[in-house]
């Protein structure tokens, strides 16, 4: 495979024939704003994560608060805070899979779905043009493509 110089068009990331501005702008602005949606997932992945060390931290605290000498203490905690819904019903690996189920994979097929039907499946069209404006041509770390 050869190297593509820096005339040579992306296929992947170039605007199709005929395709407006405000269209590859709309069209980057979904991809954005499931970019947002990707970073919102990762944090509710730490809440999940973060909330099941907690509960396993507060069980080895009960622990040694019955092996300190405080029975009633560690069994209240046990009894009404260990192993606790986070919302009525739910711990959070089933919020997790609420939203990627009925948000996140769904806002997914949606962005595809856009980008299939204005830019011919092309992802990043709108970043692409702003990489050939703001890269300096010929400059090591400026680069066309790898």
């Amino acid at each position: 495979m050869s190297a593509m110089t820096d005339q040579q068009k992306d296929e992947q990331h170039s605007r199709p024939e005929g395709l407006d501005d405000a269209t590859v702008e709309a069209v980057g602005g979904v991809s954005e704003a499931l970019e947002w949606v990707e970073r919102a997932r990762g944090h509710l992945y730490s809440f999940h994560q973060l909330m099941g060390r907690a509960d396993l931290l507060l069980g080895e605290a009960c622990d040694k608060l019955r092996a300190a000498g405080h029975d009633s203490v560690a069994q209240r905690l046990e009894e009404e805070v260990v192993g606790r819904n986070v919302l009525y019903g739910r711990w959070t690996f089933q919020i997790v899979e609420d939203f990627d189920d009925s948000y996140w994979s769904v806002f997914r097929d949606h962005e595809r779905r856009v980008r299939d039907e204005l830019q011919q499946g092309r992802r990043h069209v709108f970043e692409s043009e702003m990489k050939e404006r703001r890269r300096t041509q010929g400059r090591p770390g400026h680069e066309h493509r790898p």
